[in-house]
C-alpha cells in the first residue's frame, strides 16, 4: 500500500480505539477545483497536527489528547500504525445530516458546521472506515513531495498490510456501521 490520508492525529487515535468509524472530510486547499474526493477504497492514516487544535473536539478526546501528544513523533517523521477500508461513503449536502451523526465521532459541533460551510460548495463527506493496526509500527522521513494541505499523499515506499488486525470485531463494527447508515437514512434501514 502506498496511498495515506493525512487525518488529525487525535481523530487517528479515536478510529484506532474504536471509538469512531467515521471519516468527515470537506477537502484541503490544494485539492484542486473538483475538491475532496474519495478516491482510494484502502489508505494508511497519517496523523498530523498540522491544523489541529485540541479546542476542536469534545472534552474527552481532549484529556485523550493531552496524553498521546507527548508520544507524537517530531514534524519530520510520519508514523504509520494503521490503515483503513472504506465500506461505506456519502456526500452530504445539508448540515442537518452531518448533525446527525453526533455522538458517533469526537468533532465539535461548531467544527462541522464550519466544515460545511467552508468554500463554494456547501457539503462534506462522511466515509465509514474499518480500522486495522499495521504488524509493526513504520517511521518515515517526512519528503518535500508530501507536503501541502492535502488529503492523499502517495508514499514513495510500499507498506506491507499482511498480518493486519481489525481494531473493532466483526459484530462491534457492524453495530457502528449500522449507526452511521440509520444517521444519514433513518428510514431505510
Amino acid at each position: 500500500m502506498r496511498v495515506a490520508f493525512k487525518e488529525w492525529a487525535i481523530v487517528v487515535d479515536a478510529l484506532a480505539q474504536g471509538e469512531q468509524i467515521i471519516i468527515l472530510r470537506k477537502g484541503g486547499i490544494s485539492e484542486g477545483k473538483g475538491g475532496f474526493q474519495v478516491e482510494h477504497p484502502q489508505f494508511l492514516f497519517w496523523p498530523t497536527l498540522f491544523h489541529q487544535q485540541r479546542e476542536q473536539v469534545v472534552a474527552r478526546a481532549q484529556q485523550r489528547f493531552d496524553a498521546i501528544a507527548p508520544e507524537l513523533p517530531p514534524a519530520e517523521v510520519v508514523r504509520l500504525e494503521y490503515y483503513a477500508e472504506v465500506v461505506h461513503w456519502e456526500r452530504l449536502e445539508s448540515l442537518e445530516a452531518a448533525q446527525r451523526l453526533k455522538g458517533q465521532h469526537i468533532w465539535r459541533e461548531e467544527v462541522i458546521t464550519d466544515r460545511f460551510d467552508w468554500g463554494k460548495q456547501k457539503a462534506i463527506f462522511a466515509l465509514a472506515v474499518r480500522v486495522h493496526r499495521l504488524p509493526k509500527r513504520i517511521e518515515l522521513p517526512v519528503r518535500p513531495e508530501y507536503g501541502g494541505c492535502k488529503s492523499w499523499v502517495e508514499l514513495t515506499e510500499e507498506i506491507s498490510a499482511t498480518d493486519s488486525q481489525p481494531v473493532l470485531s466483526q459484530e462491534a463494527f457492524e453495530l457502528k456501521l449500522k449507526q452511521f447508515k440509520q444517521a444519514l437514512d433513518p428510514v431505510s434501514v
